[in-house]
């Protein structure tokens, strides 16, 4: 299954970073989104990202022209037609990724590889609504994806492993340490991160702490780069919810049970970084 021209649904902040590093690794990335003001966006994005690592001496001009040479973007599903893999990261919706894949199906080849960056969701599920579940598994970028090495290869039950053997192969071509992951909501990395997180918002909303406490001991006592506050504000409060949603819907424990304070919050709007405002002022 060689893979050379990749398509990426969603030019959002995950979806830009990986149609980022997919172009910086040298396949041909076509990156889509619903509308030209959003396209223009994730590609200012990306843009911005190199022209920054340039600045701070990260990034060569080279290496950063030799991205953007091998991206371009398109509001269109027909520009699709030539990718050898989808990989979709757009919004944790089953119901609007299955229009996805219905759209992507229509003008790729018969031996195109569909992958979800869908950090809760069933891939089983998911790939139970494209035409090629044997050809359909996870790919779990984290963000920033540029920075991050991680990314969880998971499994559908029909996935062959001609599929897993490429998209392993895949993450490892753009420079990253694959993981396999099983099929269960949450993965690895976020049914261990999500409990943690909830329980220190719990412990900020009983009285446990500051925010600050709260970020500082987790900082210095365990030595994490940040706290558990700040990276939910990170994360976004919104993305946090709904990730707990998800996965307190798939399992029923407590632990996955999203706090008043969480939910009380992102109904005010107080999204984290993306917002200017959640737990901390940004």
């Amino acid at each position: 299954m060689a893979i050379t021209t990749v398509g990426v649904l969603g030019c959002g902040l995950m979806g830009s970073g990986v149609a980022q590093v997919a172009a910086g690794a040298g396949f041909r990335t076509i990156v889509l989104e619903a509308s030209d003001a959003a396209l223009e966006r994730g590609m200012g994005r990306i843009s911005n990202f190199l022209n920054d690592g340039v600045a701070k001496g990260k990034v060569t001009a080279e290496a950063r022209d030799t991205t953007l040479a091998h991206l371009s973007g398109t509001t269109r599903y027909t520009d699709l037609a030539p990718c050898d893999l989808v990989i979709e990261a757009i919004i944790e919706d089953r119901a609007a990724k299955a229009r996805a894949y219905a759209e992507v199906e229509a003008v790729v080849s018969s031996t195109c590889l569909l992958a979800s960056n869908t950090s809760s969701l069933c891939i089983t599920e998911l790939a139970a609504a494209t035409r090629r579940p044997d050809r359909f598994g996870g790919l779990h970028f984290f963000n920033p994806v540029p920075l991050m090495k991680l990314v969880e290869v998971i499994r559908a039950l029909p996935t062959s492993n001609d599929t897993v053997d490429a998209l392993t192969s895949f993450a490892r071509a753009l420079g990253k340490e694959p993981v396999t992951a099983p099929d269960r909501s949450g993965f690895i990395v976020n049914r261990l991160l999500i409990p943690y997180l909830l329980d220190a918002i719990r412990g900020y909303e009983s009285g446990l702490g500051s925010r600050e406490d709260i970020d500082a001991a987790m900082k210095l006592g365990c030595g994490h780069p940040m706290g558990p506050l700040t990276v939910a504000d990170f994360i976004g409060l919104d993305t946090t919810l709904s990730i707990a949603n998800i996965m307190f819907d798939e399992y029923r424990e407590t632990r996955f049970a999203p706090p008043p304070l969480l939910k009380q919050m992102v109904m005010a709007g107080y999204l984290g970084r993306k917002s200017g405002r959640g737990f901390y002022s940004y």
